[in-house]
C-alpha cells in the first residue's frame, strides 16, 4: 500500500475517533466549552498531518530521486558490462571458428598425408620432396644432385658431391611405412610385436639393398645414409629395434630423420668450406712464391739503382768543383788593368778550364789539375 495512502487513513482514523469521544461528550451532557476545545485539537491536528503529509511527500520525492539515479546507474553499469561480456563472446567465437576451419584444413591435410603414406609411389615422392627441401635448404648447388645415375646403372635419390676421402655419399629416401603404419594402427600387445617383428624384417632389406646400390667402391664413399621422413619412426626404431640398429651401422647405412639429417648436412658443408679452404691455400701459397721472386728482382733493381745514383752524385760533384775553379779565374780576369800599358801581363792560374790555362812544360796538352 502507498504512504500516502497509509497517511490519509491514519489521518480519517484520527478524525473519527474524535467525532466518537465527541459524541459520547455529548451523550455524557458536557458543556459546549468541552466540544470547542476538541475543535480546536481536531483542527490543529489536521494542519499537523497536512505538514506531516508534506514533509512525507518530500522524503518521498528526495526518495524517489535517489532511488532513480542508483536504478539508472546500475542499469548503465549492467549495460556495458553486458557488451563486454557480448564482446567478449564474439571475439572467442570468431577465435573459436578460426580453430575450428584450421582443425577442418589439418583434418584434410591429415588425410591427404595417409593417402600419400597409403601409396607405395606416392610415399617415395613426399619422402624426395621432404630430403629435396632440406638439401636445398643446407648446401650450394655445386655440393649435390639428385636422380644421380650411378656407374652400376642405379639411380639415387640424392647424391652429396664431397672430396675424397669419404667421397660421394648417397641418400635414399624411400623408407618403407607400410609396417610402422600397421605398428601405429595395432590393437594389443600381440599385434603389436607382429608389427614390429614385419618391421624390422622391412627395414632390414631395405638396408641391405642401399648397401648392394649405393655403396660402389671407388665411386661412392664406403657408407649410405638412409632418410626417414618422421622423427617419430626414427625414435620407434632407435628405442624399440636395437638389433636393427646394429645391422645398419654394420652395412654402413646410417638412418637419419629430418634433424638429424640437418646436421649431417651442416656437417658436410663445413667439410665442404674447409676443402675449398685447402684449395685456396694451395693458390695462395703460388702467389706469395711468385710474389718473393718478384721482391728479389726489385731488390737487385735498387742496387743497381743505388750504384747509378752514386756514379751521378760523383759526377755532380766533380762539376761543383769546375765550376767553382771557372768562378775564381772569371774573377781573377775582371781583375787585369788593361790601361797600365808597361804592366805586365797577369800570369793565368793552372786552375783554369784547358781551353783557357795556357800550355806549361811537361803538359804538352795544357792540362793542368782540376
Amino acid at each position: 500500500m502507498p504512504l500516502d495512502m497509509m497517511i490519509i487513513l491514519l489521518a480519517l482514523a484520527v478524525i473519527a475517533g474524535l467525532v466518537v469521544m465527541l459524541m459520547r461528550q455529548r451523550t455524557g451532557g458536557q458543556d459546549g466549552e468541552t466540544l470547542s476545545e476538541l475543535k480546536g485539537q481536531l483542527a490543529q491536528l489536521a494542519a499537523q498531518s497536512g505538514e506531516l503529509h508534506k514533509t512525507v511527500a518530500a522524503q518521498m520525492q528526495d526518495t524517489e530521486g535517489r532511488l532513480g539515479t542508483r536504478l539508472e546507474n546500475s542499469l548503465r553499469d549492467q549495460n556495458d558490462r553486458t557488451n563486454r561480456s557480448l564482446t567478449g563472446m564474439a571475439e572467442k567465437l570468431a577465435v573459436i571458428e578460426q580453430a575450428n576451419a584450421h582443425i577442418s584444413a589439418l583434418s584434410g591435410q591429415v588425410g591427404e598425408l595417409q593417402n600419400i603414406l597409403s601409396n607405395k609411389q606416392a610415399r617415395g615422392s613426399f619422402g624426395e620432396v621432404q630430403l629435396e627441401n632440406l638439401v636445398r635448404d643446407a648446401l650450394p648447388e655445386s655440393a649435390f644432385s639428385f636422380q644421380h645415375t650411378l656407374g652400376n646403372g642405379r639411380r639415387v635419390d640424392c647424391l652429396l658431391d664431397m672430396p675424397a676421402p669419404p667421397g660421394a655419399i648417397c641418400i635414399d629416401s624411400k623408407f618403407p611405412l607400410e609396417s610402422y603404419r600397421a605398428l601405429t594402427t595395432a590393437n594389443g600387445e600381440v599385434e603389436r610385436n607382429a608389427a614390429r617383428r614385419m618391421m624390422e624384417t622391412d627395414v632390414k632389406k631395405h638396408i641391405v639393398d642401399i648397401a648392394e646400390r649405393y655403396i660402389i667402391p671407388g665411386e661412392t664413399a664406403d657408407s649410405a645414409i638412409m632418410f626417414l621422413p618422421s622423427e617419430s619412426v626414427y625414435a620407434e626404431i632407435n628405442l624399440q629395434l636395437p638389433k636393427l640398429v646394429e645391422e645398419s651401422r654394420r652395412r654402413r647405412v646410417y638412418m637419419a630423420g629430418p634433424d638429424n639429417l640437418m646436421l649431417i648436412l651442416h656437417t658436410v658443408r663445413a667439410i665442404l668450406r674447409d676443402a675449398r679452404m685447402h684449395e685456396a691455400a694451395g693458390v695462395i701459397k703460388a702467389e706469395v712464391e711468385t710474389m718473393l721472386q718478384d721482391v728479389s728482382r726489385l731488390d737487385e733493381r735498387i742496387k743497381k739503382l743505388a750504384t747509378h745514383f752514386g756514379q751521378v752524385e760523383k759526377d755532380i760533384d766533380d762539376i761543383q768543383i769546375s765550376s767553382r775553379k771557372i768562378s775564381s779565374r772569371g774573377a781573377k780576369i775582371t781583375q787585369i788593368d788593361v790601361s797600365d800599358e808597361s804592366a805586365p801581363p797577369p800570369e793565368l792560374a793552372p786552375e783554369l778550364a784547358p781551353e783557357l790555362a795556357p800550355e806549361l812544360p811537361g803538359d804538352p796538352a795544357g792540362r793542368g789539375d782540376h
